[in-house]
């Protein structure tokens, strides 16, 4: 262990960024996590990849960093990672008889065979986009439909179509439209939710402009809170065939938040049939801070890319990131299936274009990490990295791995060998004093031993923390605000002395080009 502490120590003064003895003047704004350059941001929205662009409109508004006036924020990248702000897409604007209306949540399709006869003969990159219209008295929900506009320059400007709404169906409760291509049958379909009755409502067109109903589904899993942005898509099962997906947002592990689950079911162009009641939900992320994930239409290669808002609403409007900013995104995840020892699983893993950012600075091998209060430290101080390390707890009854640590803080995750559980911790993290929901609880997913071993990555990123256990089987998002920042990093056992089988880190503190 001596000689551990002495190497550690040796390439501390090596690699490490400087210990910051003071608050940086943006503390909490994330390097390589998509933020808007001010003001408030939630879902993602309109995601759509055209003509070398991946798009990505999000609930924005325009006037401060609270929510109210949404409208669509726009950004494009040809990587996911480096973004182009562009104007503000779609804006709010007056309903009759005094009415506003908002640009809630929706979607944008490519309509490459102007199915809708909106765009020019010969046009084939004309974008549509899909909106809930929330309107709206002060104080007082009249109305939510769904509504389209037409784009034919690449999204930069947009023009509402003069027949909305395209689908009324008199509720205030009727909400984020999910619109995709169904091949098979030559035809459009649309997703939303009747929020409060935890139900998906599916239609279908020809022309994206007359909507016919055609089935609905619902209450299944988490039934605690109103559901919202639906997103269904096909994915190849490992050995042969298909499963559809089903995402919704819903409620949490923890009761008082909100999360979002999955089915797997099958989609006859018609219906949706689930593979098995669903009484316990699947959840797609177990932290507190991973909502309203939605996936891009049109990706290359067939990829399925998932994009989800980090935040809760139980305390987004507090967040301590002052009055400029206020919201981000995760970093995008690239999903699949898989089939584990509890069956046929939804995986997220970080995009490959990850890769493509930041220098490894860290690689260790082979190390025993004996139980005690020291522990390792990880040779590296920072608040932006990516890290990646299997462990072998072999006769460890639990290990801990500490990051954004200081004096009197720290973000904790520990592994439960017995229980085989992993839990994300931050109520020492910093400033959790900020809203009385924000650290009133532990994040926990059972996540068993594969080999005897457990395989970790983590993106962290001053204000947020993104785990993927497993190779993406298993993920927890939270939030988190160190005051102090001096980012060492540690690891503990417990019980008996633990295996590091192997850790790499790769520092991504600059930001990107």
């Amino acid at each position: 262990m001596k000689n551990i502490l002495l190497a550690a120590t040796a390439l501390l003064s090596a690699v490490s960024c400087p210990a910051q003895t003071s608050a940086p003047t943006d503390p909490y704004r994330p390097v390589y996590h998509f933020t808007a350059p001010k003001n408030w941001i939630n879902d993602a929205n309109g995601l759509v990849y055209s003509n070398g662009q991946y798009h990505l409109f999000y609930q924005y508004n325009p006037q401060s960093a609270q929510p109210g006036h949404l409208s669509w924020g726009h950004a494009t990248s040809p990587d996911l990672l480096r973004w182009t702000h562009l104007p503000v897409a779609l804006t709010e604007y007056p309903g009759p008889e005094g009415s506003n209306i908002m640009i809630f949540s929706g979607s944008a399709v490519v309509d490459k065979d102007n199915t809708s006869g909106l765009f020019p003969a010969g046009k084939t990159d004309g974008l549509v986009a899909f909106y809930t219209g929330h309107q709206e008295k002060p104080g007082v929900v009249l109305a939510q439909h769904q509504n389209l506009a037409t784009s034919q320059d690449g999204g930069r400007t947009w023009q509402r179509y003069a027949g909305n709404p395209v689908l009324d169906i008199g509720s205030k409760e009727f909400r984020d439209p999910k619109v995709f291509w169904y091949a098979p049958q030559q035809k459009w379909v649309m997703a939303t939710v009747k929020a409060d009755r935890q139900q998906v409502y599916f239609y279908e067109s020809k022309n994206l402009k007359k909507w016919d109903f055609m089935s609905r589904w619902g209450r299944a899993g988490n039934t605690v809170r109103e559901w919202e942005c639906p997103d269904l898509f096909e994915l190849p099962v490992p050995g042969g065939g298909t499963r559809w997906v089903l995402l919704i947002s819903a409620g949490n592990p923890t009761e008082q938040f909100r999360g979002q689950q999955y089915f797997l079911g099958r989609f006859d162009g018609k219906t949706f049939t689930p593979d098995q009641p669903y009484e316990e939900p699947a959840y797609v992320d177990f932290g507190k801070d991973y909502f309203a994930g939605v996936t891009f239409n049109n990706a290359p290669n067939n990829r399925r890319l998932l994009v989800g808002w980090t935040n809760d609403w139980a305390y987004a409007r507090d967040v301590p990131t002052g009055d400029e900013w206020r919201g981000n995104f995760a970093v995008p995840r690239e999903l699949s299936l898989r089939q584990t020892a509890a069956g046929l699983a939804l995986v997220q893993q970080p995009i490959a274009e990850l890769r493509t950012l930041g220098k490894e600075v860290l690689s260790l091998k082979n190390q025993t990490i004996k139980p005690g209060a020291a522990g390792l430290p990880v040779a590296f101080r920072g608040e932006s990295y990516d890290l990646e390390l299997t462990v072998k707890p072999g006769t460890a009854t639990a290990f801990s791995l500490n990051v954004l640590e200081s004096e009197a803080e720290r973000t904790t995750l520990r592994y439960n060998v017995a229980r085989q559980e992993l839990t994300l911790d931050r109520t020492q993290s910093g400033n959790v004093s900020f809203h009385p929901m924000f650290a009133s609880s532990l994040e926990t997913a059972r996540v068993p031993l594969q080999n005897g071993q457990l395989k970790l990555r983590l993106l962290v990123d001053k204000s947020v923390v993104e785990v993927f256990a497993q190779d993406g089987e298993t993920t927890l998002t939270d939030l988190v605000f160190p005051r102090q920042h001096m980012g060492r990093l540690s690891l503990r056992a417990e019980g008996g002395p633990v295996q590091l089988t192997q850790l790499r880190l790769t520092n991504l503190s600059q930001p990107t080009p």
